[in-house]
């Protein structure tokens, strides 16, 4: 099994996981404003990325953007990985490639823990992308732990490009956006 095997209905009996629907969510998150760089990269890329249709299109044109713009907001004291293996528990299916990966390691040669966002783009329905994104979370949690590196929050989203999805994983709590 591999992260794109997962489902939401399997990933939460799979690794013991309580579903939180918790509106509001992040509501107390302040706004952050997109430069003028990434608003103009957007409104040209965007368009032809969902033309296009497919996730590939999608994470190219219009979720790196996003991403690279959380790095620069961060200063560069994160960092990023696109479509890395990311193989924690073969045992579990707690294998194969992440869309995106971010890390709170400023290092970008290789992986380093603690990762904490992972972000999956999906054509058009993100309810598709739940059971893989959860699956990375929980993998994650365990790639920082064998690492000594416990964090308390595992952040994850799927998207269409358009339409974002947010999770927060804490512990054996799984929080749903909705």
């Amino acid at each position: 099994m591999a992260y794109s095997e997962f489902t939401l209905e399997s990933v939460l009996p799979a690794f013991q996981l309580e579903k939180v629907d918790a509106a509001g969510l992040f509501s107390e998150v302040g706004t952050v404003e997109p430069s003028d760089h990434l608003t103009t990269a957007l409104a040209r890329k965007a368009p032809l990325a969902t033309t296009i249709g497919t996730e590939k299109a999608k994470s190219e044109m219009i979720v790196a953007d996003v991403l690279v713009e959380l790095r620069e907001h961060f200063e560069q004291r994160i960092s990023l990985f696109s479509g890395i293996d990311f193989n924690v528990d073969a045992e579990n299916g707690l294998t194969g490639v992440c869309g995106f990966l971010v890390s709170l390691s400023p290092g970008q040669s290789f992986l380093e823990a603690p990762v904490i966002i992972l972000v999956e783009a999906k054509k058009d329905d993100l309810l598709i992308g739940l059971g893989e994104c959860v699956s990375e979370m929980v993998a994650a949690q365990r790639f920082n732990a064998e690492r000594e590196n416990d964090i308390r929050c595992i952040y994850g989203a799927t998207t269409s490009g358009t339409d974002w999805k947010f999770l927060k994983l804490e512990a054996k709590q799984l929080y749903l956006h909705d």
